[in-house]
């Protein structure tokens, strides 16, 4: 067993998954809403990563910013003429749209370009280090940093800025954020768009390493949401430190375990987690 690459495998994997965490975390951080739809909006930006590609011959790594562009106005509009509608609403309505809104994507992708798999074929998709006895995926790792790139610049965003400032207050309490003169349905507009932005990002990053279909979303989901559990809420780096465990549990549980096996794994992490440490690796008890 070559533990070396089990571990770099894992790391790289992780790195994928905290991409299409970030976002998510962010949107139930700050707005309360589980997101449901946010795995679609991955899917939806990986086809915009895969035309760029197909059309015009751009690098899906160069494409990052444009396939965020897009998922940007997407996400204006979405919370915009959707999503400010529930934002007050009990829990279930919130999943109940957001679901909806995910089989709606996820259908429109389909009609519009079958459910044929797609994959963006660069010429370095196959290159990599070798270190010894492990080999390090070139590709995997440009998402890895991408990634945490993405997390660093979120922190910076939010923390540095004005209107990432105005985010956070809003998370931590809309109705003293609009004493103080902070306008919450922007902020909140605001906070969806860049979750969808970075649902973008992730998308790209998608596109390069797995084929992409319209049914790609659910479990894009269903992981990001593990991986906000496992990482916390209340901290930006915990999507990054979420992705990494739950990738290394998938990598490592099914090697030991087998194939087919590594979610069953990963899930009993989370189960874990919850029992143990319920507001995560680095999140912050509720008070």
């Amino acid at each position: 067993m070559n533990i070396g690459q089990f571990l770099v495998d894992g790391i790289l994997l992780g790195g994928i998954y905290a991409a299409a965490a970030a976002g998510f975390a962010l949107v139930w951080g700050i707005m309360n809403i589980v997101n449901l739809s946010h795995g679609a909006l991955v899917v939806l930006g990986a086809y915009v990563t895969y035309w760029l590609f197909r059309l015009l011959g751009i690098d899906p790594f160069l494409s990052v910013p444009l396939a965020m562009a897009v998922l940007f106005i997407v996400g204006w509009i979405i919370q915009k003429v959707l999503i400010n509608r529930i934002v007050r609403a009990p829990v279930l309505m919130t999943f109940l749209l957001t679901f909806g809104l995910s089989l709606v994507i996820a259908d429109l992708l389909d009609h519009a370009f079958t459910s044929d798999l797609r994959s963006v074929s660069v010429a370095y998709a196959a290159a990599g280090l070798h270190l010894g006895s492990v080999i390090v995926p070139l590709v995997r790792t440009g998402a890895l940093l991408v990634a945490v790139a993405l997390v660093v610049l979120l922190a910076l965003f939010l923390n540095r800025t004005r209107p990432g400032q105005a985010i956070l207050a809003t998370g931590m309490d809309a109705e003293a954020a609009r004493l103080v003169g902070i306008n919450v349905a922007d902020t909140y507009a605001l906070t969806f768009a860049v979750g969808a932005a970075l649902a973008g990002a992730a998308g790209a990053l998608f596109a390069v390493i797995y084929p992409v279909s319209p049914t790609l979303g659910d479990p894009v989901t269903l992981r990001a949401f593990v991986v906000v559990v496992l990482g916390g809420l209340g901290n930006v780096y915990g999507a990054l430190l979420g992705g990494m465990v739950f990738g290394l549990a998938e990598v490592f549980g099914s090697a030991l375990v087998g194939a087919g096996y590594e979610d069953a794994i990963a899930f009993g992490l989370l189960v874990l987690m919850l029992v143990l440490r319920p507001y995560g690796l680095v999140g912050r008890p509720s008070q």
